[in-house]
């Protein structure tokens, strides 16, 4: 490259501003161009050449510099009006598909600098005439396209491959979750473990009534088993709606779950579960406490406790970084209930839809609570579990078992608003405590190979995009 000399675009293109507007084209015969890589039509057209297309507006917008996409256009075609054609004036000079490269690689380093603007960032055809770049003699500027031109293609194929890889990857994921809720990965332990009738470490039916009863099972882990020994009996009954405030494993609490929920239809089992196992609504094993419609007068971006919104949730991660808004002592003075406890799975309230249904969810532990006191808002709410929380955290994440709660969700196509009332009905399968823990640890250790198989893809996705990126490199810069 050091032998090549080097041009200004101003000086060897011309560069003329699109005229078409994108929202009022008439859809016809001729492409046109946008700054998405997808083309829409016109039925009109503007030039008929060879041209590098550059959008003048940021691709990501709210004051941040950013250009997805340089395009390549020949014959007749549209040009959007937020967007400039830079167009060789001797294509025996320059070659339009050796410039498009050259800017589409380098566009980070020569072009998206020259943005300006706060709110509204752009680029200004002015400047772009500015930019310089190396000007091979025009053979080697074809050889270097066709040569691009052939590494891009081969680098889809390899990114098409990756994503197929990945796909299998998060399949592999629902397959170990769905053999181990239809009890599948725990078949050798249950010969092992027979059912003990009225042990609920053994037998799930005598687990369930320890929990309509309010006891707690000596078994549960000791940070899950004094949470739930001294859960207030308004969280026993907070989930049904009611406002008395008997014990949990009183008449009136038992008969108010047995009132708010109804018996599981075979109908609302998705699968054949294990001998020994039965159905179960979330309601019946775990309280359920909606969130908390905080006034937005009182939320401030630094204060004593920290307020969880849907923004904050992640897959088992808490982002204090997202968008964070604190209340003083004074405001959650009688909110206990809203605030998040050792071993609470938070949920969002609303989830995505489309090509996956998802919610957003994270158990809390230790550390979330050494950082700060934490309090949910009316988009997320509390599940409070009277078993291993890491089991009822893995039925959240079962795509056959979370159909039923999607279903029963309102909003948009591509939003679901999740109800209370749809997680405390919904059907889970339920084992005795021992096979819980037995299940929760063969998952784990089944999804930690999944996660480094998963590592593996994505370091030779990088490699080879790095090998392709430095082939380029190389041979733009001689």
């Amino acid at each position: 490259m050091s032998e090549w000399k080097k041009v200004k675009i101003g000086d060897i293109c011309k560069i003329v501003k699109g005229t078409t507007g994108i929202a009022s084209a008439e859809p016809g015969e001729y492409p046109l161009v946008v700054t998405a890589e997808e083309r829409k039509t016109c039925s009109t057209y503007q030039f008929d050449c060879e041209a590098v297309c550059i959008p003048l507006v940021s691709s990501s917008g709210h004051g941040k510099k950013s250009l997805k996409n340089v395009h390549y256009q020949s014959g007749k075609f549209a040009l959007g009006t937020i967007l400039c054609a830079v167009i060789p004036n001797n294509p025996q000079e320059l070659d339009a598909c050796y410039l498009h490269q050259y800017l589409q690689f380098y566009k980070d380093i020569i072009l998206v600098p020259l943005m300006k603007g706060a709110a509204n960032v752009s680029l200004s055809m002015k400047d772009i005439a500015t930019v310089e770049f190396p000007l091979p003699p025009i053979e080697r500027q074809r050889e270097l396209s066709n040569l691009f031109v052939s590494l891009q293609e081969k680098q889809k194929e390899l990114s098409a491959e990756y994503e197929k890889q990945t796909d299998y990857a998060k399949l592999l994921r629902q397959n170990i979750l769905q053999q181990a809720i239809e009890g599948n990965l725990t078949a050798d332990w249950r010969k092992q473990n027979p059912v003990q009738k009225g042990n609920p470490d053994y037998d799930a039916e005598a687990l369930f009534e320890q929990i309509q009863k309010g006891e707690v099972s000596p078994s549960l882990p000791s940070q899950v088993a004094p949470r739930i020994a001294t859960a207030s009996s308004a969280d026993s009954l907070r989930f049904v709606g009611l406002s008395a405030t008997p014990s949990a494993g009183s008449n009136a609490a038992r008969n108010a779950r047995s009132k708010s929920l109804t018996p599981i239809t075979d109908g609302e089992k998705p699968f054949e579960i294990s001998e020994g196992w039965k159905w179960v609504r979330l309601g019946d094993v775990c309280n359920i406490i909606g969130g908390y419609a905080f006034n937005s007068l009182d939320l401030k971006p630094v204060g004593e406790n920290y307020i969880l919104r849907l923004g904050n949730i992640r897959n088992n991660q808490i982002r204090y970084e997202a968008k964070p808004a604190y209340v003083s002592n004074q405001i959650i003075k009688n909110l206990d209930e809203y605030k998040a406890k050792l071993n609470d799975i938070l949920l969002t309230m609303t989830g995505t839809r489309g090509k996956q249904d998802y919610l957003y969810s994270v158990i809390i532990k230790q550390e979330h609570l050494n950082t700060c006191q934490m309090f949910v808002n009316q988009r997320v709410c509390i599940i409070r579990p009277r078993l291993y929380p890491e089991f009822v955290y893995k039925c959240l994440h079962s795509d056959v078992l979370k159909n039923p709660i999607f279903d029963s969700a309102t909003g948009s196509a591509n939003q679901a608003n999740i109800g209370i009332k749809a997680l405390n009905d919904w059907a889970i399968p339920f084992p005795p405590l021992k096979e819980q823990e037995e299940i929760v640890n063969k998952v784990e250790r089944l999804l930690a190979k999944v996660t480094t198989l998963e590592n593996q893809i994505q370091d030779r996705r990088l490699l080879s995009d790095k090998l392709i990126f430095g082939i380029i490199k190389e041979n733009l810069e001689g």
